[in-house]
């Protein structure tokens, strides 16, 4: 595209652009890359000028032309950001700015690194939505010239847009561009099921004929016959969104009934309803396929009438009836918002406002789910509760006042009461949906009317996060049960404190602990009681902490102290023993406890065992041995009056061989066929081994299930938890340490 080429782009559509600012600006982009080629061989400056070509398509105002034409500049030449704030001013640099750090963002395939970047990507543009367009037209043409890259980037760059891009394009209201995305990922994706629908798509068209011109005229003459002026247009569905209905409804190309549609575009709000009239009465109306997105948008600012009739020649004719103004908003969303103030404070047409009508329902979702960065979720579960949100289809529900609520399709009163507030779904204990008593669980559906019932003692279930599906209730639900874990295990680390300064002889107070915070480098008493409670801070050691003076005497009978000197070893015949020298120091040479038997035999915890890595503690049973627990383990309480007992232990990492050690879990599952094998499967793949189960049924829905496993360490432990934990059948994994 020449210079003067984007200029006459910009003033078809904004006569007061600024010409000198928009020419320099492709002069300084166009020297700035110079010889730089894409992977295609094209110059690379052809890049940025499509870029800005797509947004001149939706008549973007002049900083974001210009900061599209330079939107590589930072991050691919020498140019930098304060040499733009001072050529082209400081919003064009801002949002320069704001596209080099998503630039240098690019989403990967690992799931932990792609939740992070998304969260930046919605925290770049809170301030201003224009990076978010700059960079969907970004994304479009780079889709449309992906065919240059490696196999590998191209299928990840697919993945990409299908994830996260195309969806966030839709939550904007940009159909057009949405669907261009959708159709140009799965391409790549499935290039051989793309090339079949596409061909007998061919086949239906040359099939159909002159059916689609037919309909369309019949349609206008109706609508015509009644005084209603209309632009009556058909149109073939993508062939992305009837691969995603075959799939979703497990239909045949063959049993799809709407792949022609037809939009109705007429001059004013009372025209769209006097229009349905016209075409309910001239052709039965198929039940269930009327929707109302005038009198209740969706959340992105779509409003249209839905309908499907059985039409001309008896053909099911699916109908979308909306005035220009609604067109405009459903195919370019929230870049369709002309009107704004200008500097000046006069009203103005013409090319978007750089806060991009922020009022708009699109831009307050967007709002709201940068509001969920603030609740502490890890970027992976940010990630999840976004894509939930990003690819549901809604159901309208309403409170007793009247209220509107847009949930997602498969919501439930749960769902709905966690959107009405976050106070409201964790004290929810029942619901009436239109008058009736229905289950937490009952999935809702348009126009139900939902009341839940509260009570200010009750707490969300843990098993609630894999049964919503709304991450705002994922979210809650899992903050909330963290924090009620977080409350028993203060509790539990309160209770071992104060038994520790009781054998110490020394006065326990919060005062004094608060005193000593800087010492255990925690912020709060409440995360030195949580500590203590987790076994991640050993109980004498707050004790010191509280009295520098202090000496904890622990002596088991007959031997010398052995306080943190112990040392579990392999012996020659691969069982492990405990080791200690008579000064308390770790021996080089591992000289074996002797011990009324002999060696000390070394056994783990009976009820959850104890694996390396675990901080642990050894038990002392003279003539018979020495237990190690997890320090965290609660049957150590039982030894709390017997601190003669005890011995402070730790693996020795160095020891060579390849022992596995015991562990158990606890879990919680919903009742499905093939549980079990998801279990066992992912216990497989990580390469532990089940050496016992016991299943035992808790309610009608769930079964607590208790799994012995045999693993190498505590990294391969969590890591077996944690893919238990994705498994959507089971609502909770513990590690139980007896």
């Amino acid at each position: 595209m020449r210079q003067y080429e984007l200029v006459e782009r910009v003033k078809r559509y904004n006569p007061a652009a600024n010409e000198d600012l928009l020419n320099r600006a492709y002069v300084y982009a166009m020297q700035a890359h110079g010889t730089q080629k894409r992977a295609s061989g094209d110059p690379f400056f052809a890049h940025p000028l499509e870029v800005a070509a797509i947004l001149t398509d939706l008549h973007l105002d002049d900083a974001t032309i210009i900061a599209a034409v330079l939107h590589d500049t930072v991050e691919d030449t020498e140019a930098t950001l304060e040499e733009i704030r001072r050529l082209f001013g400081d919003e064009i640099g801002a949002l320069v700015d704001g596209l080099t750090k998503l630039k240098r963002l690019d989403l990967v395939s690992k799931q932990a690194a792609q939740g992070e970047n998304f969260r930046k990507l919605l925290l770049a543009v809170a301030a201003d939505v224009r990076v978010l367009l700059v960079k969907l037209a970004d994304r479009l043409h780079n889709m449309r010239t992906l065919e240059h890259m490696r196999d590998d980037k191209r299928r990840r760059i697919a993945q990409e847009t299908l994830d996260i891009y195309a969806p966030l394009a839709a939550r904007m209201g940009m159909q057009e561009l949405r669907e261009e995305l959708e159709d140009l990922g799965f391409r790549f994706l499935e290039p051989e099921i793309y090339g079949t629908i596409t061909e007998r798509l061919l086949r239906l068209t040359a099939k159909s004929g002159r059916m689609v011109e037919d309909i369309e005229h019949v349609l206008s003459d109706k609508l015509s016959a009644r005084g209603i002026e209309a632009e009556v247009t058909g149109r073939q569905k993508r062939p992305y969104s009837i691969w995603a209905k075959m799939e979703r409804k497990s239909l045949a190309f063959e049993q799809l009934s709407d792949i022609f549609g037809f939009r109705v575009i007429v001059n004013t709000l009372d025209e769209c309803y006097a229009a349905l009239g016209v075409v309910h009465t001239s052709w039965p109306m198929v039940p269930g396929r009327y929707k109302d997105y005038i009198s209740t948008p969706k959340q992105n600012d779509y409003r249209s009438i839905h309908t499907t009739v059985i039409g001309p020649k008896s053909q099911r004719v699916e109908l979308q009836i909306r005035t220009r103004a609604m067109d405009e908003i459903a195919e370019y969303g929230i870049a369709a918002h002309a009107h704004y103030k200008d500097v000046s404070g006069r009203e103005s047409e013409g090319s978007i406002h750089p806060k991009l009508a922020t009022e708009s329902g699109a831009y307050q979702w967007l709002r709201r789910t940068i509001e969920l960065l603030a609740e502490g979720d890890s970027p992976e579960e940010f990630l999840e509760h976004t894509k939930l949100e990003l690819f549901q289809d809604q159901v309208f529900c309403f409170t007793p006042k009247g209220r509107l609520i847009a949930l997602p399709r498969g919501a439930t009163p749960i769902d709905f009461a966690y959107a009405v507030h976050t106070d409201v779904g964790n004290t929810a204990v029942g619901a009436k949906i239109n008058g009736r008593m229905v289950p937490l669980l009952h999935e809702l559906s348009n126009g139900d009317e939902v009341e839940i019932s509260r009570s200010d003692g009750a707490s969300p279930p843990a098993a609630w996060e894999s049964l919503v599906v709304t991450g705002k209730a994922r979210s809650a639900i899992r903050r909330a049960t963290r924090a009620a874990v977080r409350r028993q295990y203060a509790g539990l680390g309160r209770q071992i404190l104060e038994r520790a300064f009781e054998r110490a002889a020394k006065s326990f107070s919060e005062d004094k602990l608060r005193g000593a915070l800087p010492r255990l480098a925690r912020a709060t008493t409440e995360d030195v009681f949580a500590a203590v409670g987790r076994g991640e801070m050993f109980s004498g050691d707050v004790v010191r902490a509280v009295y520098p003076d202090h000496r904890d005497e622990r002596r088991p009978a007959g031997q010398a102290p052995v306080n943190g000197a112990g040392r579990l070893v392999r012996s020659p015949d691969q069982t492990m023993r405990l080791t200690f020298n008579g000064s308390g120091e770790v021996s080089p040479d591992a000289i074996p406890i002797r011990g009324l038997a002999g060696d000390l035999p070394v056994t783990f915890a009976p009820n959850g065992g104890a694996v390396p890595g675990d901080r642990i503690v050894g038990i002392l049973t003279p003539g018979v041995g020495v237990t190690v627990y997890p320090i965290q383990s609660a049957a150590l309480a039982a030894f709390d009056n017997e601190p003669e007992r005890w011995l402070d232990v730790r693996w020795d990492t160095e020891a060579s061989g390849s022992e596995r050690f015991p562990a158990r879990l606890s879990l919680q599952s919903i009742n499905e066929p093939g549980v079990f094998a998801q279990i066992a499967q992912v216990i497989a793949d990580h390469d532990g081994n089940i050496d016992n189960i016991s299943m035992k049924r808790r309610t009608q829905d769930f079964t607590d299930i208790t799994l012995d496993l045999s693993v190498w360490d505590l990294q391969h432990l969590n890591a077996i938890i944690a893919e238990l934990r994705s498994k959507r059948p089971v609502s909770s994994v513990q590690r139980v340490n007896g």
